[in-house]
């Protein structure tokens, strides 16, 4: 029942997100639904062993750091549980303590996402572009800020890459399952009994009629248009040029996206930190950015969190 919600909740929703890791969510998704289990081994081979420390929105002196880490969705639930993802709502609590705090005058994100769905994120990408002017706002890709999460990273004053970095990755899709086949292999018969002429498009139980995928295909352009006019307006140039010119939905590496345009300068974390407190850059640094807590984001320790995080329980 859990995989068939959340099957549904992929199918209905338009993603800014990496393939790949839609892919992933989908295998770990269907894996579950097979009813097969993982063991804890194979838990730390997914995610690594020890989990770390949760995530925390923290400050050193006048500079404030905002984890955007995972998958991003605007109200996390079993997605959240599945991916280790964190909510765009979350996101902009965070960002809402910061732009009330007038002993921080520079906001640091520190992206680590290979995106997440369309919905919640064009209003946070507005949020952090109406702080331009009173916080200063560095994105920091360290290592990815793909797709969703390039989106809100072009609403900084500045965006630095560390040299193995990769951001873009700008284009919008959704996906859609058909389950007809594959249930009439089990011989499941499925019969849909509705109400509306179009209550049932797009269901997963049959083939996607040519209707149902003009629909889709206008959703996901309209919601590309968004994505394109926020990149535009952020990083001060055309949208054709971010149709264009700026990967065209690939996600590049730090050097081509320099050259591109999509990112202002590369360098490590530790010297951005330097940079923005007037520290000599040491590995040092990140430790004390995140000395002082402000808000806890989300606990990511323990077993039960590990297997949360891949939906096994």
């Amino acid at each position: 029942m859990k995989y068939t919600y959340l099957a549904r909740y992929v199918a209905e929703t338009l993603w800014a997100i990496t393939p790949s890791k839609l892919a992933e969510l989908l295998s770990v998704l269907a894996f579950r639904a097979a009813g097969h289990e993982f063991t804890p081994e194979e838990i730390r081979a997914r995610i690594g062993d020890g989990g770390g420390e949760s995530p925390k929105l923290s400050k050193t002196g006048g500079v404030a750091l905002i984890p955007i880490h995972g998958v991003l969705a605007h109200r996390m639930n079993a997605m959240d549980e599945s991916s280790g993802g964190t909510s765009a709502e979350r996101i902009g609590q965070m960002v809402s303590t910061v732009a009330a705090d007038p002993s921080i005058g520079t906001i640091l994100y520190d992206y680590h996402t290979p995106g997440g769905t369309v919905p919640g994120i064009q209003e946070l990408a507005a949020r952090m572009f109406a702080l331009r002017g009173v916080k200063k706002q560095i994105a920091m890709v360290n290592d990815q800020a793909s797709s969703a999460g390039y989106w809100l990273a072009s609403q900084a004053d500045e965006i630095v890459s560390i040299p193995s970095g990769v951001a873009g990755s700008i284009g919008v899709f959704t996906a859609h399952t058909d389950l007809s086949q594959a249930l009439e292999k089990e011989g499941i018969d499925v019969t849909l009994i509705s109400a509306g002429k179009y209550k049932l498009e797009g269901n997963p139980f049959e083939p996607l009629s040519d209707e149902a995928k003009a629909v889709l295909q206008a959703r996901v352009d309209e919601a590309y248009g968004w994505f394109v006019r926020d990149v535009a307006r952020g990083r001060k140039v055309a949208p054709r040029d971010v149709r264009e010119g700026y990967g065209e939905g690939r996600a590049l590496t730090a050097k081509d996206a320099l050259k591109a345009g999509l990112i202002d300068s590369i360098g490590t974390f530790e010297e951005t930190v330097g940079r923005l407190t007037g520290r000599k850059a040491d590995r040092e640094l990140r430790a004390e950015v995140a000395a002082e807590p402000i808000m806890a984001v989300a606990d990511t320790t323990g077993e039960d969190y590990r297997r949360r995080r891949l939906g096994l329980t």
